[in-house]
């Protein structure tokens, strides 16, 4: 099997590839369209910021090749905001795979306070998942911990598979026809993390 993790300089690539190298798969990083498109399956990865990471994609012409595949893809964090529509962060125009806007977890002239006390923007560390949709699930229980790092959020939606809930609930992953992503990181998520790669690549 051929997988690729498209290089778009947007981080976390080392640590997806360890991921995958330890669930036996071989990934080659590229940000050749023709590699990617000869791929069997495509890890979307990023961390980073939205509107320099949509330039770059842009500039490679990477924007409609994505949009173009028909194999499975995986997007993770920024991947995934990626694929929706717009982000807040630069007011940027995504890939529009999701039909769904990114936004802030809390616009300038709100408050960052909770009946819990301060809430702190991003959200670091673990969390909970639930009302898991998909096989992408397989063997992953509801309320399952996974690690996230991310000050944007996708609204819940047609194509959510999975929520969590942090000031809000959000979507925290998404579904439509080959394209697949997660808010998480998987790579950072420990078994169930590895378990949800390989439900991936079982696809």
């Amino acid at each position: 099997m051929k997988a690729v993790i498209i290089n778009y300089h947007a981080g976390n690539i080392r640590s997806v590839t360890f991921a995958l190298e330890r669930i036996g798969v071989t990934p080659i990083l590229s940000d050749n369209a023709e590699e990617i498109r000869s791929a069997d399956k495509v890890i979307f990865p990023g961390v980073g910021e939205a509107s320099s990471a949509m330039k770059y994609l842009k500039d490679k012409k990477l924007d409609t090749v994505i949009k173009e595949l028909k194999q499975p893809l995986f997007g993770i964090c920024l991947g995934m905001q990626l694929l929706c529509k717009s982000s807040e962060e630069g007011n940027t125009e995504c890939l529009g795979i999701f039909d769904v806007p990114v936004r802030h977890f809390i616009s300038p002239d709100e408050p960052s306070k909770s009946k819990s006390g301060d809430i702190k923007v991003p959200q670091i560390g673990w969390n909970k998942i639930y009302d898991l949709k998909s096989p992408l699930f397989n063997g992953i229980k509801e309320n399952e911990y996974m690690y996230f790092v991310h000050g944007y959020y996708a609204e819940k939606n047609e194509h959510s598979i999975a929520t969590a809930n942090y000031i809000l609930e959000y979507s925290c992953a998404l579904h439509k026809d080959n394209f697949y992503a997660a808010q998480f990181h998987p790579e950072k998520s420990a078994t169930a993390g590895e378990k949800l790669l390989k439900n991936f690549f079982e696809l």
